[in-house]
């Protein structure tokens, strides 16, 4: 709650990169974001680290693109059809937006009891 409350700021755990993953990664086995490990044991291919001064720095994979927008291993000896598919964005850290206010809800539903306690009001005679 509280982490929606103020915005946090991620940094990843061993003070390298936290890796975001781009539609052509895909989605993981379990269902949520897939990993570069994963990746690289699911499709075969191997990611390179691209460092862009300016903005995120990328994983990218040599391949070829499928149907689906997704890099896969190509079969082609000449290297007719292959692209540089960027994978992954690789950032220091994430900031969060704020989600809620919640000091501004409660100061709003502070000021709200008195008038619905008089709205409320039975007389017992």
């Amino acid at each position: 709650m509280g982490a929606h409350d103020t915005g946090p700021l991620i940094r990843s755990k061993d003070g390298f990169w936290l890796a975001i993953p781009l539609p052509a990664a895909g989605k993981s086995l379990r269902g949520g974001r897939i990993k570069p490990g994963e990746w690289e044991r699911r499709r075969g291919l191997r990611l390179r680290f691209v460092y862009r001064r300016t903005g995120p720095s990328l994983l990218v994979a040599e391949g070829r693109l499928n149907t689906k927008g997704q890099a896969v291993v190509s079969r082609s000896k000449t290297g007719r059809g292959k692209v540089t598919a960027p994978i992954f964005l690789l950032v220091a850290q994430v900031k969060l937006p704020k989600r809620l206010d919640l000091a501004r809800d409660a100061e709003r539903a502070h000021e709200a009891v008195p008038g619905l306690i008089v709205a409320n009001w039975v007389e017992g005679r």
